[in-house]
């Protein structure tokens, strides 16, 4: 298989085709670090909490910053759907994005470098992941045949080998793990150093845990899709809003016939959060994700929900009618859903065929 020039990416990294959304309640010093691979990307960084603190970005970049007021201002009364204190409010980044691809990252995220002490050019990497294919329908054990110097081994279906167009690439990280907080509490200073070399496909009909400190996608082929819940203040659940955009997205990406990759790039996430304080955030949602995984696991969207958009709408009826019972938090979870569609719609109105 013809392998993926990476070389041209770094020298045209289709800095007018991806924009780069942070949420943070900080100022922006660890950008300082990331200047030589992001220096010509547009940031749209999302200011949670107190709209009042004045967020310091280092000179040189080019950005949008948006604080809790301006989200108010724009979404008016569907506001309510962005969370508050809570990492989710990034998804109104993705909102008002009007660029083809998304890369997100947090703010304790650093540069991170490969076995051989070169520095990790995460973009690269991420475009070279979502213009590749990805192939859902049948494992390859060389995992990415698309990647230089391997290809489908024996056995793989030539039929399959033209794989579907990737809409999701999920990145990893060195140093602190992602871990929720009862494995953090156990093992408090466990690190990751295991660089493993390999981009896989995750296969049709398979969820993963999706962290979004490290996370690129198609804005247009799966945008909608990637709502991170109603969580933070006001909330009984935190610490898992990726966790339910990813396993949404998973879902409408198998319907739509879009694949989601997982592996490279590696970043170096620098700092645990507290264990304790993640613990209060997370304790409801260790019990419920042992309904909502079984939840997306079964579910089946209909013919009739041939967009992201459509299938979300589709979804969110069903978290009502099927998890409510778990606990009244996801009647108000699933209102949340279709305020998120009905505000992408009207900043984002579908384009119309003249011909038609």
């Amino acid at each position: 298989m013809a392998g993926y020039n990476l070389e041209a990416i770094e020298a045209a990294p289709l800095k007018d085709d991806m924009d780069i959304v942070i949420p943070t309640i900080r100022s922006l010093d660890f950008l300082e670090q990331w200047r030589p691979f992001l220096k010509h990307y547009h940031l749209i960084i999302v200011q949670d909490g107190d709209p009042s603190i004045k967020i310091q970005v280092p000179e040189g970049y080019d950005y949008e910053l948006y604080n809790r007021n301006d989200i108010n201002r724009i979404l008016g009364p569907r506001a309510n759907c962005i969370s508050y204190k809570d990492g989710g409010c990034r998804c109104f980044g993705f909102m008002v994005s009007k660029k083809k691809y998304i890369y997100t990252i947090d703010d304790d995220c650093f540069v991170a470098k490969d076995p051989s002490g070169k520095e990790i050019n995460v973009i690269a990497q991420h475009i070279k992941n979502l213009e590749t294919p990805s192939t859902p329908h049948y494992f390859n054990t060389l995992y990415d045949p698309f990647r230089d110097g391997t290809d489908f081994v024996r056995g793989y279906p030539f039929s399959l080998r033209e794989g579907v167009q990737t809409a999701i690439s999920h990145g990893l990280w060195l140093n602190i793990p992602d871990y929720d907080a009862p494995t953090q509490l156990v093992k408090p200073r466990e690190r990751n150093t295991r660089y493993v070399d390999a981009v896989m496909t995750i296969p049709k009909g398979v969820l993963y845990p999706m962290c979004g400190m490290n996370l690129a996608f198609n804005r247009e082929l799966i945008g909608p899709a990637m709502y991170f819940g109603l969580m933070g203040e006001g909330q009984p659940i935190s610490r898992y809003d990726d966790m339910w955009a990813g396993w949404a997205a998973k879902v409408v990406c198998d319907h739509l016939g879009f694949g989601a990759k997982t592996g490279l790039p590696y970043l170096w996430h620098s700092k645990a959060s507290n264990p304790f304080v993640n613990l209060k955030k997370e304790h409801k949602g260790l019990h419920w994700q042992e309904d909502m995984v079984p939840f997306f696991q079964n579910l089946r969207l209909s013919k009739e929900s041939d967009t992201a958009a459509k299938c979300y709408m589709e979804l969110a009826k069903m978290t009502k009618e099927k998890l409510t019972e778990v606990d009244p938090y996801f009647e108000k979870l699933a209102d949340a859903m279709v305020a998120w569609i009905e505000a992408w719609e009207e900043l984002n109105p579908p384009v119309v065929d003249g011909n038609n």
